[in-house]
Order: C-alpha cells, then structure tokens, then sequence
C-alpha cells in the first residue's frame, strides 16, 4: 500500500506533460549529424580527428535512445528528473565530441545553448538553473581542454584569403591558417541548425499551448454548464415536491366536477381531458422524484428503438392532444434495443413541444408536425420538422445557451424561459450524441430539429 506522506517527483509544466518523445526525436536527428558532420570533416575535408573515440560517442548515443525509446514504449510517462537526465546525456556526448575538435574554438560550440533553453520550456525552474550551470561549466572547461582542431586541407582552404579580405581581417586571420574558412562554414550550418531545432519546437509548443487554452476554455464551460444544470435539479425537484398537493388537490376537485357534471357530454369531455393531464402531471413528477440517485436500469428497461420512440410519442400526444403529427420510423428489423433514463425522453419531449409551438405560431400553415426517426446497428437519427419561421443566423449562434428563447409571442404562444434547449442539449451531449437547429431549404420555410445519438447509449454518461 503507497504511504500518504510519499513525496511525488517533480510534474512537468502545464501543456508540456510529454517532452521526451521529442527530445527522442531530436538526439535521432543529433545523432545522423554529428556522423554526417564527421564523415565530411573526414573524408571530403582531409582533417585528421580523432576517428575512434568520436565514433564511439557517436554509437553510445544511439545506443542510449534506442533504450530510451524502448523504455518510454513499456512504461509510463517521463518525470522532469528523467527528462533533466536526458538533456545532460546529450550535453556530455556534445562535450566530448568538441574536446577531440577544438574545444571553445569550434563553431558548433553554441550548441551548448539548446539544452539550457529546453529545459527552461520543459523543466521547472530548478531543473533549468542547474541545466545552465552544467552547460556553463562545460563551456568554461573546454576552453582550457581540448585537442586543437586540425586544419582543412584542399578547396576550402583557398577560402580563407576570400573572406577574410571581404570582412576586412586578413592580417588577422593569416596565423590561423586554413582555419578561418572552416570556422565561417562551421558557424553558418550550426545557425541553420540552431533555427530549425527552435522553429521546431517552439512551434509545437506554441500548438501545444493553444490547445491547452482551448481545453481549459471548455472545461470551464462544462463545469459552468453543470453548475447551471445542478442548480436547475435542484429548483424542479423542490418544485416536484411542492406541486404534488396542488395537482392532488386539483384531481380530486376534477373527478368531483364529472360526477356532478356527468350529463353534460361536452363538459364531461373537457373535464376528462383536464384529469388525464392531471394525472400525467402527477406521474412525471413521481417519476422525477423516484429517478433521483438511481441508474439507467433501474428506472426504464431496454425496448426496440421502435417501440422506445413510438410509446415516447404516445406518451407526447396525451400532453398535446391537438397537435397533428405524422411519424415516419424506418431501419434495421429487429430494431437494436435502447436503455435510457428519464431524461432523454424529457429531451426529447422538450424538442417536440419546441417543434409544435413554432408549427402553431405560423397560422398560415395547417401542415402537421413530421416526426422522422431512422436507425441502424450504429446509431439512431431523429428528425422533427416544422413550419414555423424558422432561425435567424443570430439566433443559431446562441441556441443551447441558459435562458436563451427564440419564442417571442405573446398570449397563449408566450416568450420561453429558455431552460428547454439547454437541458436537452446537455443531456444529448452527456449520452455521446449532438443536437442541430437549422432552418429548412424549403420555400414554406420551416425548420429542422436534428439528434444523433450513438448505440448503445454509454452505460455511464459522461
């Protein structure tokens, strides 16, 4: 069993959780440069190095980053003490290469800069000051130990006496003999390398942290939406509780009003319709109140997505009993089962009502509500198409947000709260699946309700 008081190693900086596959892949490059470098210096070059112990080097350092890799496949992520001993591997290996050419004086000496400037982007803070220390140390020791770096021999040598009457300095460069050349060469592809080494990172990083942003930014919009939903569960499970006497209250005073009234066939109608609607009142709430705290399973069995949509809409046209809905249901025979809470029909039921209210706004459209659901192995998609006067572009840009309604009318169709959309499209998403609004490519107008949800619904939604 871990102890509690165990102290953890150093976490790497935010939005760099993973260097070492990177710094894998930079001694790769490290390592066919510095055989390039060597092979040039000797074979095309003539300068006598000292083959052996570079090659060597050369070897130990490909050596040492096929292990790394292998480590890094088998096991977890690196910590920053891992990735600091990485870059002092590289710092050594670089080391000893300048000491057998020259120490200080060799061009490629500013290399010395790269592993500092990693560690300072990757490391904590200490790692970095430590990394400048040791490659400080390294610098000031090869400036007093070192093997002299042999002069070139052939065309570059005829160099020398160009460029150093174009820079002005031929008297000063005649006591290094040919080496004036190899050093202007030298310091030229070690800029070239330099730049592309920091273009390359500090371009991932950069795209590193603008994703980091854009995840923070929607985490925080998450947790600010499951806020405003958790404050939502807790006003309508206190109002589910408080509006069960009055509904009680209101089915006793109907069922007395039909005895009394029994005679009259019209009234007698009215008066029934208004207890069903009593009564699924009081059903939904007992729902809602029995649902609390319990899973999928608990509360409503696995049906054919057939059979789950069409009791949904059964259920739907008790509460609008006026409303004229053509239903279209095609796919896959046997349906595929779905297993859902009570809150995927409610986001459903909220998008059909939202789809009714906006067919019944357009009096000059007597068309009835078309309700399209297909399906297969994979997934299941529900259509809902209106008549009403459709979206604006910039009501689209903000459907789903909290208190957000695009009813405007007054009387028996009244402005929405906006509550209805928001908690079906965080109940849709929770479930894996999407919900999109857009206006109908029709000359009537109209508009389309759109929701995709993957099968089977996850077991535990997000």
């Amino acid at each position: 069993m871990p102890q509690i008081d165990q102290v953890p190693p150093p976490t790497l900086r935010p939005g760099n959780a993973s260097p070492l596959p990177r710094l894998l892949a930079l001694r790769r490059v490290e390592v066919l440069a510095q055989a390039v470098v060597l092979y040039l210096a000797v074979a095309w070059l003539k300068m006598p190095l000292a083959v052996v112990p570079m090659t060597v080097m050369i070897a130990l350092l490909a050596a040492i980053n096929l292990a790394s890799q292998w480590r890094l496949d088998h096991s977890g992520p690196a910590a920053a003490g891992e990735v600091f001993a990485q870059l002092t591997i590289d710092v050594g290996a670089l080391a000893w290469q300048l000491y057998f050419a020259g120490g200080s004086t060799n061009p490629f000496v500013s290399l010395l800069l790269l592993p500092p400037t990693l560690a300072a982007a990757l490391l904590p803070a200490r790692h970095a000051w430590a990394m400048a220390g040791i490659t400080l140390l390294v610098y000031t020791s090869l400036m007093f130990w070192n093997l002299p770096l042999p002069p070139p021999q052939g065309d570059l040598a005829e160099w020398d006496a160009l460029l150093a009457r174009a820079t002005g300095g031929a008297g000063e460069h005649t006591a290094h003999a040919s080496g004036f050349a190899l050093h202007v060469v030298g310091m030229w592809l070690n800029f070239v390398i330099s730049t592309g080494v920091v273009a390359f990172f500090l371009t991932r990083m950069a795209a590193a942290l603008r994703g980091r942003e854009r995840a923070l930014a929607a985490a925080r919009e998450a947790a600010l939406r499951n806020e405003q939903i958790l404050s939502l569960g807790t006003l309508a499970a206190g109002a589910a509780h408080q509006l069960g006497t009055p509904l009680g209250t209101m089915a006793i005073v109907l069922r007395e009003l039909e005895l009394n009234h029994g005679r009259d066939f019209e009234l007698s109608e009215s008066l029934l319709l208004l207890r069903k609607q009593v009564d699924r009142c009081k059903r939904t709430l007992s729902e809602i109140l029995a649902s609390t705290g319990q899973g999928r399973d608990e509360n409503l069995r696995s049906l054919p997505v057939d059979a789950y949509l069409q009791r949904l809409l059964d259920d739907w046209q008790l509460i609008r009993p006026r409303a004229v809905l053509r239903v279209t249901l095609q796919g896959d025979q046997p349906a595929p089962a779905i297993a859902a809470d009570r809150t995927l029909a409610q986001a459903l039921l909220n998008l059909l009502d939202n789809a009714a209210d906006a067919n019944a706004a357009n009096a000059a459209s007597d068309e009835a509500l078309h309700f399209l659901a297909s399906w297969d192995t994979a997934s299941v998609r529900v259509e809902i198409l209106d008549r009403g006067p459709g979206l604006r572009s910039e009501s689209a840009q903000r459907l789903g947000e909290a208190f957000f309604s695009t009813k405007t009318g007054t009387g028996e169709h009244s402005r929405g709260i906006g509550i209805g959309l928001f908690l079906t499209n965080a109940t849709i998403e929770r479930l894996g699946g999407r919900v999109e609004l857009f206006s109908r490519d029709d000359p009537h107008g109209g508009a389309c309700t759109r929701v995709t949800l993957p099968l089977p619904l996850p077991l535990r939604p997000a």
